[in-house]
């Protein structure tokens, strides 16, 4: 094979903390001096919000794709795919022009949280837990929905369309908002058994299938618009694979993919999951989710929602001295518990195994003695 012959695959993550992108080659090998990583975080609000205006977070992949192009401009060889995973549970409404409505609403916000007994009450938490594998949470679709119908009347009205942000990204770049079922799986409000949106949930939140995004048939893959095409002749040609859940991806770029490896994550959250060939369980277990990679395959686990995140939120807030490699050496050296102190870390609430909405962070041990 010549070198001109080449082609290469260019790889997405976008998360909540950053935007990382590569080209590898058809056997799986990155190209190093491709890697790009533009970090970013999310604004926080009074009251539980986590989000990010939803034209920002589109231009910080469109930089990062500017990127990974520019530092592959010498690089021999075609871009035949694009492959992404994108951040999971993320909520945006749209217009009938595609314009944002709202801002991005990612997992960790908690200002629907209040709205959860509601959906206790009307709705059997047990069965749609075993249909569409998540529980009434703050973290899914059926509450933020229930909240912004709600709490900004307006905004529901004009909204003609609820997204994931990765499906955003899509309508931006491709102007078709088709979503994978992997991230549909991540909503809370598709049922799993089924591979379709749920019924019951949508009249009960009087949302429209039609307004929820289309979901990609096995196999298909999605081009550029002109626009863009222009912007990336490299990639006007290569066939985009819709967005799967990164917490998807993690398993699958860790080979546990079998009923006997799970993998543990610790990113800006933290999680340990299952991946395998099949069926969803007959019954969920009630402390866990259970989502789709495709449709011959599903991820089970449960989650914390304070991981790497926390870690900054400590480092930031409580002004820790030093050096982050000296905190860390620090850390190594003492062993646990040697502080005498107990952190409760639920900043953002508990989500796996006990789903309390109103758990808080909380320092228990304090005394005169400590500094």
């Amino acid at each position: 094979m010549s070198v001109k012959s080449k082609q290469f695959i260019l790889a997405l993550d976008i998360g909540t903390s950053s935007v990382r992108a590569a080209l590898y080659d058809h056997s799986g090998k990155v190209l190093p001096k491709t890697t790009v990583k533009n970090e970013r975080s999310l604004e926080t609000t009074e009251g539980g919000g986590v989000e990010i205006d939803a034209e920002l977070a589109v231009d910080q992949v469109v930089r990062a794709i500017d990127d990974v192009l520019k530092a592959a401009a010498d690089t021999d060889g075609d871009i035949s795919h694009v492959a992404a995973s994108s951040f999971w549970h993320s909520l945006v409404g749209v217009d009938r022009k595609g314009v944002p409505t709202t801002k991005v609403l990612a997992w960790g916000d908690t200002r629907s949280s209040n709205l959860i007994g509601t959906l206790r009450k009307r709705l059997s938490e047990p069965d749609l837990h075993d249909r569409t594998g998540a529980r009434f949470h703050s973290s899914y679709w059926p509450a933020k929905l229930l909240w912004i119908r709600t709490a900004m009347p307006d905004v529901w009205k004009r909204t003609e369309r609820w997204l994931s942000f990765s499906d955003h990204l899509g309508q931006k770049l491709f102007g078709d908002a088709t979503t994978s079922i992997s991230m549909a799986s991540g909503t809370g409000l598709f049922d799993i058994r089924n591979c379709r949106w749920d019924d019951e949930l949508a009249r009960f939140l009087k949302v429209d299938t039609k307004k929820l995004p289309p979901v990609a048939a096995p196999g298909e893959t999605l081009r550029l618009n002109s626009k863009f095409a222009k912007r990336w002749p490299r990639l006007k040609d290569a066939k985009w694979f819709p967005a799967i859940g990164d917490g998807a991806a993690n398993n699958i770029g860790a080979g546990c993919v079998t009923r006997s490896r799970a993998a543990i994550m610790i990113g800006t959250s933290g999680a340990m999951r299952l991946a395998f060939r099949g069926e969803p369980p007959d019954k969920i277990p009630p402390g866990l989710w259970c989502y789709r990679i495709d449709r011959e395959r599903v991820v089970m686990g449960g989650a914390l929602s304070d991981g790497g995140g926390l870690y900054q939120w400590l480092k930031d807030n409580l002004k820790l001295p030093g050096s982050e490699d000296r905190i860390e050496a620090e850390l190594a050296h003492r062993g646990p518990t040697a502080h005498g102190l107990i952190f409760l870390p639920f900043l953002a609430g508990e989500r796996s195994t006990g789903y309390h909405e109103a758990a808080r962070g909380a320092v228990l041990g304090l005394a005169l003695a400590t500094d």
